[in-house]
């Protein structure tokens, strides 16, 4: 993507990981400023200039009815319009983010939309931020930093921990549970971390099971994850009641998807998950049935 300095096409894995982890509200502006639709594309404009903004969103209480950017104010000095209000302007027909949503989405839209910044909503559908590439970029090399830091210090330790005995994890994944989605690949992540494994492997690990998780919640109508940590490996079995997978090739081909349009608006479905689970995974498996059910299993081996 052009407008983050960053390589999203092909990123370092931990970057990769980052983008998976990290949610819209944690990295998004919430120090809003705001107007009204009968405010004056004039005092639109000195807002503008005042804090260094090139977009005010356009509200009623906390609802956000559109926004008025630089090109809107520059159409109305223009064409003399710069003392009408700003409902007469403002762009309506929004694309919007929700707070909850992982930051690969707000990347795949900046890459998709020629818009410098996107309005992020709550579940309430009440506008409780902004989010820029530059917000996204900013936190990105922030955590990034931090990553590195995590890793000097887990390799300046003499010798691995390491599982001694087998460990098993459930979690249960509801359809369409998004905000909830990534919490079971943030504790595998955790325990991981924990036995002081390579940051390479705790990474494989991080996006094979965020991959298998959020599938579970779109696709299917919702089940179980199993993490069985060993000695030597660590297997994730990723289990639905269906609907099952008609054509098991297609489903691992990149870009393909059978998510409805609505899955599709909020950033998921984009066909990339289980082909990034078989590329992470030393060991995969998949079996699924119309009736029953689809099993996937991902190995990571840990030595």
């Amino acid at each position: 993507m052009k407008s983050i300095p960053i390589n999203t096409d092909n990123p370092p894995t931990v970057i990769l990981e980052l983008i998976y982890r990290l949610k819209v509200k944690e990295v998004m502006s919430s120090s809003l400023f705001t107007a009204e639709k009968t405010t004056s594309l004039r005092t639109i404009q000195k807002l503008m200039r005042r804090e260094s903004i090139t977009g005010v969103p356009i509200v009623q209480g906390k609802r956000i009815l559109g926004i008025v950017s630089m090109d809107d104010i520059i159409q109305a000095l223009d064409h003399g319009h710069i003392e009408e209000p700003a409902e007469n302007f403002m762009s309506r027909n929004l694309i919007v983010l929700e707070d909850d949503m992982p930051i690969s989405f707000a990347i795949s839209y900046f890459d998709k939309y020629s818009y410098h910044r996107f309005p992020v909503l709550n579940k309430k559908q009440e506008l409780v931020g902004m989010i820029t590439p530059r917000d996204i970029a900013s936190r990105l090399l922030l955590e990034f930093n931090r990553e590195i830091d995590s890793i000097e210090r887990i390799s300046s330790h003499d010798s691995v921990v390491g599982i001694k005995e087998t460990r098993v994890r459930k979690f249960t994944v509801r359809k369409h549970d998004f905000e909830n989605a990534g919490y079971a690949s943030t504790e595998i992540k955790k325990y991981l971390k924990s036995m002081n494994y390579e940051s390479a492997l705790i990474r494989k690990a991080s996006i094979a099971s965020y991959e298998l998780e959020i599938n579970l919640a779109v696709h299917s109508a919702g089940g179980e994850m199993i993490a069985e940590f060993t000695e030597n490996k660590l297997v994730i079995t990723a289990k639905d009641s269906g609907p099952g997978i008609p054509d098991i090739e297609k489903a691992l081909t990149e870009g393909f998807s059978t998510a409805n349009s609505w899955i599709r608006t909020l950033g998921f479905g984009a066909g990339m998950g289980l082909p990034n689970v078989q590329r992470v995974a030393d060991d995969f498996s998949i079996t699924s049935d119309l009736d029953t059910g689809t099993t996937v299993t991902a190995a990571i081996y840990l030595k």
